[in-house]
């Protein structure tokens, strides 16, 4: 296990500037945007077409001793505006390509949310099965537009040599450990998930108990901490429109790793992934809005490196 960074907390930085900076955190794994939500502050999917700037670009890498863990296009490819979703989905597809070129073995992504018709204009996110129109409304979203779309995409990562990890978000038609396997179990074993434990916590899901249940559908982990305000929950519930940054009123905050729950908690985390078979990156995201980026990265770095044990190769990790 080791640790990395998802690099957009860092955009104003050139990509030479995040490996120095985070050579001094002892990191050497970054997770790249190349689009969509994230941005593509420091991996540009115009070096598909050129072969000098692809070579720069793993020339700076080397030099610095780093490694990609992932690249993450996170999008909506199954918005109802057909021009929003092209967008979308056409990040993902050049994503895929480069991550090929580049050695790279997993692209992270949304499931995506389509709306409620074919004529429909924004995204329609179901939550309840009652009235019974959302039933029916759930069931056209998967069979008509989820599965065609993800079915034809998971082939194509497949013959790429790419596994897709699906962050499991608010939002989007995959949010739970469940909805992930229904995914899973229609695209086929290419399909895996982002594990992203902030994600749970909100939603009343135990993230250790759910590594069990998704067990070697992990491909990659996002580390992020929530912090719950029992205070305010009974108030406004799991499902809090209000912005983050109304901290004092929310029912729940996304924390940088230690501020939701401590190193015990971690720890056990930590060591639920490797028992079920997940050795790989723990890539620190930044989502806390009480702390700077620079605190938020610097902290859950100092963290999460007393966590991990870095084992020798060929040594078991418990000794």
């Amino acid at each position: 296990m080791r640790v990395g960074v998802f690099t957009p907390l860092l955009s104003q930085l050139p990509l030479e500037g995040v490996l120095t900076k985070l050579l001094a955190l002892d990191i050497h794994t970054v997770e790249l945007g190349t689009g969509n939500y994230p941005g593509n502050a420091h991996c540009k999917l115009s070096m598909l077409d050129d072969s000098s700037a692809l070579k720069e670009f793993k020339l700076k890498l080397e030099d610095q001793g780093a490694s990609i863990s992932a690249l993450s296009c996170h999008g909506n490819p199954l918005h109802p505006d057909p021009d929003h979703a092209k967008q979308a989905q056409e990040v993902n597809r050049k994503t895929i390509l480069l991550a090929e070129k580049l050695g790279v073995p997993v692209v992270v992504d949304f499931s995506g949310c389509p709306g409620d018709s074919p004529n429909a204009k924004s995204p329609n996110w179901v939550t309840c099965p009652w009235p019974p129109d959302y039933l029916d409304l759930l069931a056209w979203q998967w069979d008509e537009v989820v599965a065609p779309y993800w079915l034809e995409r998971a082939k194509f990562a497949e013959q790429h040599g790419v596994r897709i990890a699906i962050e499991m978000h608010p939002g989007f038609v995959v949010y739970s450990p469940e909805t992930m396997l229904r995914l899973r179990s229609i695209a086929g074993p290419s399909i895996g998930c982002n594990y992203d434990p902030s994600h749970m916590f909100w939603q009343g899901i135990d993230p250790i108990a759910a590594i069990r249940i998704l067990g070697e559908a992990i491909f990659h982990v996002h580390a992020k901490d929530t912090q719950l305000y029992p205070a305010n929950l009974p108030r406004t519930g799991v499902l809090d429109t209000k912005p983050y940054t109304d901290e004092r009123n929310r029912g729940w905050i996304f924390r940088t790793c230690g501020y939701g729950h401590g190193a015990e908690w971690w720890k056990e985390f930590v060591s639920t992934l490797r028992m079920f078979g997940y050795d790989d990156v723990l890539s620190i995201e930044h989502e806390d809005s009480l702390l700077s980026p620079e605190e938020g990265l610097t902290k859950a770095a100092q963290f999460l490196n007393e966590i991990v044990i870095k084992a020798e190769p060929g040594a078991a990790w418990w000794i």
